[in-house]
C-alpha cells in the first residue's frame, strides 16, 4: 500500500518521531498497533527511520496504514523518552503529547511544555488501577527490565544458576535474592527460577509476600513494613532504614546474586546494599542494580557502569528495556494506544474527558480554557 492510497478518517493525526536519545532503540507505535488504529483517528505519520532501532523498516509502517513524513506537525505526538528542548520547539500550541515525561524530576521539561501550550500526558503518571492496566507502561517495561537483569546476572556470574548432576559430582544451584518485589522484581524472581536458581524475595510491603511465594521463591522477612500508595513503598524513617540495613547486611552475604529494583517516585533510590554488605559477599558474586538511574540501591553502584569491588561484580545498566526493543516497543505501543483511545473522542478528535480519573491523573500540562 502506498502512502497515497491510505484511507484516512476525519480526526486527529498521530505522529511517531524517531527517538534520538543515546541507546534508545524503542519506538512508540509498531505496525500491528497502527493497523488497529485505522478509522479511529485521522491517520498516523511516522518519521523515516523511527523503527530502525527495533528492526522495523519504514515499509512495514506504510503497509500497516501509516505515512512517512513529519510527525511534529500532527495533532498528537507519541514518544518514548521525554522530549528535548529542540523537540518541544517543534510542537505546535494545542498539540497533545503522550510519552514518558518524568514529571516529578524533569520539572524544566514540564514547564517548557506548559509554556509551549502542549497538552502533555505522562505514561508514568497513569494511575495503577484495574481499568488502567492496559495503559500501565511502567509495568510493561519493568517486566522487560526484570527479565533482562537476570540474564545479565547469569552472564556475569562465575557459577551455574541450576543444580547440575554430572559424572564429576553435583553442583549446587545459585542463590538469588531480589530486593524490591514490584513488577520488575517479580519478573526477576520468575526468570531466575526458570534458570534453576534458588530464589528469595524481599520488600518492605508485606502484602507482596504471597506473590513471591506463588513463584516458588522464599520470602525474606526482616520485620520491617512500609506499605505505601499506588503500588510503591512509603519512604522509611531514619531509624527504620538503619535497622533495615543492619539486617540486610547479614542476609545479603549468603547469596550468590542480588538484584535490586527498589524505587521511590521523585526521590533518590533507597540504599539497600551497603559497601559492608558487598565486602561480605562471596568472591565472584554479582549485584545487578536496576535503580541506577535514580542513584542506585547499592552504595558502590556507578550508574551505567559495571565495576568490580571486593571481588564482587556490580552492574548498574541504564534503560534495560531499550536493549530488547522489539518486544519492549510492542508492549509500550499497546499502552500508548490504550491511553490514546481515551484522549480521542468517537470522531477521532482530541477531546479528553477530564472527569476520567485516568486522564486527570496522567495529564501534567493542560491547555488553559
Amino acid at each position: 500500500m502506498s502512502a497515497e492510497t491510505v484511507q484516512r478518517s476525519p480526526g486527529a493525526t498521530v505522529g511517531v518521531p524517531r527517538e534520538r536519545g543515546a541507546g534508545e532503540r524503542r519506538v512508540a507505535l509498531v505496525p500491528k498497533v497502527i493497523e488497529r488504529l485505522r478509522g479511529t483517528c485521522g491517520g498516523v505519520v511516522v518519521e523515516s527511520g523511527a523503527g530502525l532501532g527495533a528492526l522495523i523498516p519504514d515499509d512495514l509502517f506504510v503497509s500497516a496504514g501509516a505515512t512517512i513524513g513529519d510527525p511534529w506537525a500532527c495533532d498528537v505526538v507519541v514518544k518514548v523518552a521525554p522530549p528535548t528542548p529542540g523537540e518541544i520547539g517543534r510542537l505546535r500550541p494545542g498539540t497533545a503529547l503522550i510519552g514518558f515525561l518524568d514529571p516529578l524530576v524533569a520539572t524544566t521539561t514540564v514547564a517548557a511544555l506548559r509554556e509551549a501550550g502542549v497538552l502533555g500526558f505522562a505514561m508514568e503518571s497513569v494511575p495503577r488501577i484495574s481499568r488502567a492496566q492496559s495503559m500501565d507502561a511502567l509495568s510493561s517495561q519493568a517486566n522487560v527490565g526484570g527479565y533482562k537483569a537476570v540474564l545479565l546476572a547469569a552472564e556475569r556470574s562465575t557459577r551455574f544458576f541450576p543444580m547440575l548432576t554430572t559424572a564429576a559430582g553435583t553442583v549446587k544451584p545459585a542463590t538469588v535474592l531480589v530486593l524490591g518485589v514490584g513488577v520488575a522484581g517479580l519478573q526477576a524472581l520468575a526468570t531466575a527460577k526458570r534458570l534453576g536458581a534458588r530464589t528469595t524475595g524481599y520488600d518492605v510491603r508485606p502484602e507482596v509476600a504471597e506473590q513471591v511465594r506463588s513463584l516458588g521463591a522464599q520470602w525474606l522477612d526482616l520485620g520491617i513494613e512500609a506499605a505505601g500508595e499506588g503500588g510503591y513503598a512509603r519512604e522509611l524513617t531514619g531509624e527504620e532504614r538503619a535497622e533495615q540495613q543492619r539486617r540486610l547486611e547479614e542476609a545479603i552475604t549468603g547469596f550468590d546474586v542480588v538484584i535490586t529494583t527498589a524505587l521511590v517516585p521523585g526521590r533518590k533510590a533507597p540504599t539497600l546494599v551497603t559497601a559492608n554488605a558487598v565486602k561480605g559477599m562471596r568472591p565472584g558474586s554479582v549485584v545487578v542494580d536496576l535503580a541506577g538511574e535514580s542513584g542506585g540501591n547499592c552504595e558502590l553502584t556507578e550508574p551505567g557502569e559495571t565495576v568490580v569491588r571486593h571481588d564482587v561484580t556490580i552492574a548498574a545498566p541504564l534503560n534495560l528495556p531499550a536493549t530488547m526493543p522489539e518486544h519492549a516497543s510492542e508492549l509500550y505501543a499497546r499502552n500508548v494506544a490504550a491511553l490514546l483511545a481515551l484522549v480521542l473522542d468517537e470522531s477521532g478528535a482530541v477531546a479528553p474527558d477530564w472527569s476520567d480519573e485516568v486522564l486527570a491523573a496522567s495529564c501534567v500540562t493542560r491547555r488553559e480554557s
